[in-house]
């Protein structure tokens, strides 16, 4: 039996490739449930929307901002976000808090969080603000740049 020239083993390789790379850059179909009829009731606050990043925006939407206060009276939001698109998207977050005058309560977790989102995903990122100061918010999303 004659041993495999360089070429053939390469074209066996290429072949094998071609089979074994798509299946890895396909992302499975993310099946959720959840009740017909809804108990809990959202208190959807109107937000307003500054698109910067041209790369996030056609990919990653916010669909919604809820919010409601948590314990200790602190104020909690919850972002719904989704992946428009049948990939995995990698993304960066970054809340802000502000007192009664719009000035920004620094913290020492005010930084950015890196998530990722399945392909035709949506997700809750949700925020607990700092401390009974926190009067309101801002949620920046940014491309991650890796």
């Amino acid at each position: 039996m004659k041993n495999p020239s360089f070429p053939e083993i390469l074209i066996l390789i290429l072949l094998a490739g071609a089979v074994v790379l798509p299946a890895c850059s396909t992302v499975a179909p993310v099946n959720t449930v959840e009740r017909a009829q809804p108990v809990a009731r959202r208190d959807m606050v109107p937000d307003n929307r500054v698109f910067t990043s041209a790369r996030l925006n056609p990919h990653v939407r916010v669909l919604g901002v809820n919010q409601s206060t948590g314990p200790g009276g602190l104020l909690r939001v919850q972002v719904e976000v989704l992946n428009t698109t049948r990939s995995l998207q990698t993304f960066n977050y970054r809340w802000e808090w502000l007192d009664e005058t719009g000035t920004i309560i620094e913290t020492p977790t005010s930084t950015a969080v890196t998530r990722q989102i399945e392909g035709r995903e949506s997700l809750l990122i949700t925020g607990v603000a700092p401390n009974d100061r926190a009067k309101d918010f801002r949620l920046k999303l940014t491309d991650d740049h890796r």
